[in-house]
């Protein structure tokens, strides 16, 4: 059992994916779920969630695509209970001191939702849990690095992360990526986009791409409350539909 005070179950792609979260803590919200819709797996390829959580990313990634194996990694023991509980095989550990069992093993695609906050120059949440998540103690280098190991030739690394993070992102990737993809995410038509997917491919080749942004809400501005995504992205986020580079 987790140590949590309260749990919440939440329905993530329209009620496919239910999932035990803290209600107080960090909690998963639709980043993960652009991530696992980014993930151009196919049925019978194994795939490793970096920094898990409660598993929401490789969770709805299975949604969208059946037959896949897939793993998470989440050093928080409260955090990696629950995603055990959520029906993903889990292992408990720092990802920069993986198992020998998971060292020896590759994968068709690595996912990963980094925290996105550099708190040498952020305050740190108080809750533990959203610290965990939100605040970055490990070197953004070293997931890149941890990342490419882990990945089969070939392979893709996905990443989700604030956009300006980007440069450095692209400073780190080590010389055995390539084929990198860029796609920024807006929040609406003429804003500044704020969240980026990041892709790279074990011994890729190809070149450099930026895509356009990847546009959310309807209208220049939010100006009511409720519902404003556009239809494609209600699709990726109720449906399950994939979110096409």
């Amino acid at each position: 059992m987790n140590s949590f005070d309260a749990l919440t179950k939440d329905d993530f792609l329209g009620g496919k994916v239910k999932l035990l979260q803290p209600k107080n803590g960090y909690r998963a919200g639709v980043d993960p779920v652009f991530l696992a819709a980014s993930v151009n797996a196919i049925p019978g390829q194994s795939v490793l969630d970096l920094g898990c959580g409660v598993g929401a990313a490789a969770l709805c990634l299975g949604a969208r695509i059946s037959g896949l194996e897939l793993l998470g990694v989440e050093r928080q023991s409260e955090y990696a209970q629950l995603a055990q509980q959520n029906g993903l095989e889990t292992v408990c550990a720092d990802f920069t001191k993986l198992p020998e069992p998971t060292r020896q093993r590759q994968f068709d695609h690595v996912i990963a939702n980094p925290p996105y906050f550099d708190r040498s120059a952020s305050v740190a949440a108080q809750n533990i849990g959203r610290e965990g998540a939100l605040g970055e103690d490990t070197p953004l280098s070293l997931w890149i690095k941890v990342a490419a190991k882990r990945l089969k030739p070939r392979g893709f690394l996905h990443v989700i992360h604030r956009i300006e993070r980007l440069p450095e992102l692209m400073t780190v990737v080590p010389k055995d990526l390539g084929s990198l993809q860029v796609l920024p995410l807006a929040p609406r038509v003429g804003r500044k986009a704020e969240l980026v997917i990041f892709r790279a491919r074990k011994d890729g080749r190809a070149a450099f791409e930026l895509f356009s942004p990847c546009i959310l809400h309807r209208g220049a501005k939010h100006e009511r409350d409720g519902d404003s995504y556009l239809p494609e992205i209600k699709a990726v986020l109720r449906d399950g539909a994939g979110l096409t580079f």
